[in-house]
């Protein structure tokens, strides 16, 4: 599918988005339970103690934080200016570089374990995958993964069908994408797909700033996101009427290994 000059200019607003609320995004985003951390160590039989990782895309440091208490030895790549000087701010001492996925500012074999935490859908697959694997020593690892809202869940799935009328998108089926042939359409790797269900109880203020953190509200006019997020407010205190939110999430979990030294 030809994608538009249009639709490009919105995926890179959307993708610069973030760097303004740096801070709303660090402290209302979800972070990761363990159990996905102990995914990725079973998947890859390597304890993360030791680990050379390279986090790319990793905005304020939420998925670099639990790799460094799994004793991991971390290297972040973020693009955005504002988002790696709140990383700064949050984890000073570790380093971070500018860059991206499509073109990364590390040596060739220099990483066991390549991670994208919620940040591989801002990358071009066909640039993306070949720096992966320029960059993994031979036998090391790719894993990527999403928090995404549990749909099963009857009160989330409510939600998600208003902000799917709220933008004409259908967010059930964009779910369903987080697979190995829209990651890797070229089929260079081989992904393992592994789900990790979590939750977390959270104000109704920390919920509502989580939901508009998200690109799609951070684009568009800010009278519509308040306005959205007001009417919100009553449907979510209609479900959680104490003002606590019980958020329950599916970790998309999809992991592939470099191939072995010949």
């Amino acid at each position: 599918m030809t994608t538009s000059r249009a639709d490009q200019v919105t995926h890179t607003a959307r993708a610069r988005s973030f760097n303004a609320v740096a801070a709303q995004y660090a402290d209302h985003r979800p972070t990761y339970p363990p159990a996905l951390f102990d995914a990725i160590e079973e998947l890859t039989g390597r304890p993360l103690a030791g680990s050379r990782v390279a986090d790319v895309g990793a905005g304020t440091g939420m998925a670099t934080a639990r790799l460094l208490e799994r004793g991991a030895r971390v290297v972040a790549v973020e693009p955005g200016e504002g988002m790696a000087a709140e990383f700064r701010r949050r984890l000073p001492g570790t380093p971070v570089v500018r860059g991206d996925g499509n073109a990364l500012p590390l040596g060739a074999h220099s990483a066991d374990l390549i991670t994208y935490a919620q940040s591989w859908h801002w990358t071009d697959p066909a640039r993306s995958v070949p720096e992966a694997l320029r960059v993994l020593r031979p036998g090391g690892a790719l894993a990527l993964w999403w928090n995404t809202s549990s749909l099963d869940v009857p009160w989330i799935a409510e939600a998600s069908a208003r902000a799917g009328r709220h933008f004409g998108r259908d967010f059930s089926r964009e779910r369903n994408d987080l697979d190995a042939s829209v990651a890797d359409p070229d089929g260079r790797l081989d992904f393992r797909r592994h789900l990790v269900r979590w939750s977390r109880r959270v104000p109704v203020d920390t919920h509502l700033a989580n939901v508009g953190s998200h690109s799609l509200f951070l684009v568009q006019c800010p009278d519509r996101t308040a306005a959205f997020l007001a009417e919100e407010r009553r449907h979510v205190l209609d479900a959680f009427p104490d003002g606590i939110v019980e958020e329950t999430y599916d970790v998309v979990l999809l992991l592939a290994s470099a191939p072995p030294a010949a």
